[in-house]
């Protein structure tokens, strides 16, 4: 590739998030070409690493250990997987990286591939520095899906006994720290009616009126929530919200229908009881809707699957390490703000392990997931600065 003058950031790290952008991971397909190449290249360097795998063997993580210092260890984490690409109109090709006008092109390279490649090229200067304590690497699967994956690495983490001090989540921020984000709870609702001749409508039970009358109820909760609920202005919408986002059912509009399917979801905030509110949607279900369902036919049913639960991350639980960590995550960004952000990630869930967690990374959330995703060389040269000073940070 050609290009005029230096680049503004390190050559190893450019050339890390042409090789990471590089790997297709989208979330439906395998990871383990990323993942294996990570892990051949860590060992390289003498890292060795830990791979934690889905039930078919087809994805995997990565947890790996620079080996320093007797003191519990920060872990720089970061998932593998993108979300798709198809029907979008790309300019570039989206698993290549392409350097244009001070912007790296690829689909990842905001979200969060470019966070990586500046923890992995760390690794040198971090063998060969004195150092207080450990730094571990997480990388995860199946993040855009429900934040699947790192669970398994948790629980590998957990049988080990590895107990790290502290994670910082590399989602794009700008660099500036984030110190909670709302959780999310998602579901799939499915109605079993009984069919019937449009013509005999009341020998039938119509799952999708059913279905519509329980959606009119997750849509009034919202409002009540809205309305009543305390605020936290922190968040750009500052209450917990609610909605429906796919309704599906009936075959024909003279046939009433037998099965309808609905998915909702609800974002609560930190401190919210997300069991209050899945309870008040079942018990409407069970204790109003189906027994008129059931007393025209006792074989109809509803039936409730959680699709998502992603806890969110919350600066009270644990809050003088939750407070340490953003101190820490302040000092290595150079910012005196912090802020909190609606969109659910694995920051969550390390901190339920007893993981104290913050969230800090290089490029704009408004970019990942679009056509044409990007990330500045300006922001991959403010996460190297973030890495050198967490060096400096852990050297003795």
């Amino acid at each position: 590739m050609k290009r005029e003058g230096p680049l503004p950031i390190k050559a190893e790290t450019w050339e890390l998030i042409q090789r990471l952008v590089g790997f297709d991971t989208t979330s439906r397909d395998s990871n383990l070409g990323l993942i294996e190449w990570v892990r051949d290249w860590l060992a390289h360097q003498g890292v060795r690493s830990r791979l934690t795998y889905d039930p078919d063997g087809a994805k995997a993580n990565l947890f790996a250990t620079i080996e320093k210092g007797a003191h519990p260890g920060i872990v720089l984490s970061g998932h593998t997987d993108v979300v798709p690409v198809d029907g979008q109109p790309w300019d570039t090709d989206p698993f290549a990286a392409t350097l244009k006008d001070g912007r790296i092109y690829g689909r990842g390279s905001a979200d969060m591939k470019s966070y990586i490649a500046c923890a992995l090229a760390l690794t040198p200067r971090l063998l060969a520095a004195d150092l207080r304590s450990p730094v571990h690497f997480a990388l995860s699967y199946d993040e855009e899906v429900g934040c699947m994956g790192v669970r398994g690495l948790l629980a590998d983490l957990d049988r080990a006994g590895i107990a790290p001090a502290g994670c910082i989540i590399g989602e794009p921020t700008l660099m500036q720290p984030v110190v909670a984000h709302k959780g999310k709870r998602a579901y799939r609702c499915c109605f079993r009616g009984r069919e019937a001749h449009s013509a005999l409508t009341p020998e039938g039970v119509n799952a999708v009126e059913y279905a519509a009358r329980l959606v009119v109820h997750i849509r009034h909760m919202a409002e009540r929530l809205r309305d009543c609920e305390r605020r936290d202005h922190g968040f750009d919408v500052p209450f917990t919200t609610l909605q429906t986002g796919v309704i599906r059912g009936g075959t024909a509009g003279n046939i009433v229908p037998r099965d309808c399917e609905v998915h909702f979801e609800f974002r609560y905030l930190p401190g919210v009881d997300p069991e209050a509110i899945e309870r008040e949607i079942k018990d409407y279900a069970e204790r109003v809707l189906l027994p008129e369902m059931r007393a025209v036919d006792p074989a109809t049913y509803i039936s409730f699957e959680t699709s998502a639960e992603i806890p969110g991350l919350d600066p009270t639980v644990a809050r003088a390490e939750q407070e340490r960590m953003t101190a820490l995550a302040r000092a290595l960004a150079r910012s005196d703000a912090t802020s909190k952000v609606a969109y659910a990630t694995e920051a969550g869930l390390f901190q339920r392990a007893g993981i104290p967690s913050i969230i800090c990374g290089p490029g704009s959330i408004g970019e990942a997931h679009k056509p044409n995703e990007f990330i500045t060389l300006e922001q991959v040269a403010l996460c190297e600065a973030f890495m050198d000073r967490l060096l400096e940070s852990l050297a003795t």
